[in-house]
Formats: C-alpha cells, sequence, structure tokens
C-alpha cells in the first residue's frame, strides 16, 4: 500500500469536514421538504453521491490524471463524509426496533438499488462526457 503524504492527510480532512457540513445541509433541507416519516435525507445524499463518485471517479482519474491529494480531498474526504452509511444503518435499525419492518426493508432497498444505479450513471455519463 502506497503511503499517504502529509498533503494528502490534510486534503482528507478539509474534504471530509466539508462534505460533513454538506451532508448535514443537504439532508437537513430534504428533511424540511419530505418530513422525517421516512429516511429521505440519508437516502437523498446517498444516491447524491454515489452519482457524483461515478462521475469524479472518472473525471479525476481517467480525464484529468488528478494528483492523489485532488483524490483524496474529493474521494476520500469530501464524498466519504457527505455519503453516510452508518447513518442509513442507524436509521434502519431504529424502524426494526420500533417493528416497522415495511420501512427497514424499504430503506435497505431503495438505498441499495439507487445507489449501485446512481454510481453506474456517474461512471457512464463519465466516460462519455469527461473523456476523449
Amino acid at each position: 500500500m502506497a503511503t499517504m503524504s502529509l498533503l494528502g492527510w490534510f486534503a482528507i480532512a478539509a474534504g471530509g469536514a466539508l462534505g460533513a457540513t454538506a451532508r448535514f445541509a443537504m439532508s437537513h433541507h430534504v428533511y424540511q421538504w419530505f418530513g422525517r416519516d421516512f429516511a429521505w435525507g440519508t437516502l437523498s445524499v446517498n444516491v447524491l453521491g454515489s452519482f457524483v463518485m461515478g462521475l469524479v471517479a472518472v473525471l479525476l482519474v481517467d480525464k484529468l490524471d488528478a494528483s492523489p491529494e485532488w483524490r483524496a480531498f474529493i474521494m476520500v474526504g469530501f464524498l466519504g463524509a457527505f455519503t453516510t452509511f452508518s447513518t442509513f444503518s442507524f436509521e434502519t435499525m431504529q424502524y426494526i426496533q420500533v417493528g416497522e419492518f415495511n420501512k427497514a426493508l424499504l430503506n435497505m432497498a431503495l438505498s441499495l438499488i439507487s445507489c449501485l444505479v446512481a454510481v453506474w450513471a456517474g461512471l457512464v455519463l463519465g466516460r462519455q462526457f469527461l473523456t476523449t
């Protein structure tokens, strides 16, 4: 495994701070719009983050050959903090604990399927429009 430069570590930390802030802001607004009857905020950031991860992977790696520090900043730091698998797991467990098994299953299915489709769409669009 390659060693990470000190700049790379700072890039991850800075990206993580921005990603966590963006996640909170987006999910907060989504919950204001749709309510908290379902985990719409977490689902929305996970789907968007998955899509952007696919798109950015093509852009940073294939098109721009970005430095490891830029890739770490965006992909590991920002998108890693922006997406919220731990929050997804916690919210799903809350549904299970209160006996709302249909919501738990719906959250699991929608999260898995929509995030996989979103990362695929990001990769396809990135390869179609960002590479030559």
